[in-house]
């Protein structure tokens, strides 16, 4: 199966591109979102986590506060370090589990965080969706209602612009309307079949 990685810095539209990709039939494994399950109340994940996360970052009623977390971990680098020790392996192992369990001809992770951790390797091709840094910022605020200042900490935190367009293999500029972005996601996924076609054609000769 051939495997996309999806990514992108915050603010760039990584949902709204998943989304479009599951119109047209692909299985989408999110990181965040299998990050969530496995940090659910009463998880043993959770409660590997809690000698490492700062305790007002849970409710009082147990519950991760994930605004929070987030928040502190960006503003804390030892922290953010601490915590992707114990989540990454977990989420790794649950995305490619997930993939082996999919029958499609390809199969997109959505990883915001896939370069900065590393994973070029979990995947085939990198694809990566891109707007300014400006656009970021106002889109960051705006769905957030977060400062200009808290999200500039965010994108710090992130490799910057140029080293991920460097990495990509792949390229969706969402800087334009949705119509534009889905015309993008439909060339791609011909794209993707046709290379997935590839790689399962038997051996020449």
């Amino acid at each position: 199966m051939l495997k996309i990685g999806l990514t992108g810095g915050i603010g760039s539209g990584k949902s709204t591109v998943a989304e479009a990709f599951a119109r047209l039939g692909v299985p989408v494994l999110d990181a965040d979102r299998i990050a969530h399950e496995l940090t659910a109340p009463g998880s043993p994940l959770l409660e590997a986590l809690r000698p490492v996360v700062p305790p007002d970052c849970f409710t009082p009623e147990g519950v991760l506060d994930r605004r929070c977390l987030r928040e502190r971990a960006f503003r804390d680098p030892g922290l953010r370090r601490r915590l992707e020790a114990v989540l990454h392996p977990a989420i790794r192992a649950r995305l490619l589990e997930r993939a082996a369990a999919t029958r499609a001809p390809y199969v997109l992770f959505v990883v915001p965080l896939l370069i900065e951790a590393g994973w070029q390797d979990l995947v085939d091709r990198i694809l990566v969706v891109d707007v300014p840094e400006a656009i970021q910022v106002q889109r960051v605020c705006a769905r957030d209602h977060s400062t200009p200042d808290e999200v500039q900490r965010i994108l710090q935190a992130q490799c910057d612009r140029a080293t991920r367009l460097r990495a990509a293999d792949d390229l969706l500029d969402n800087t334009g309307d949705r119509n534009a972005l889905a015309a993008q996601v439909e060339q791609l996924h011909r794209r993707y079949l046709a290379l997935a076609g590839e790689r399962g054609s038997p051996p020449a000769g």
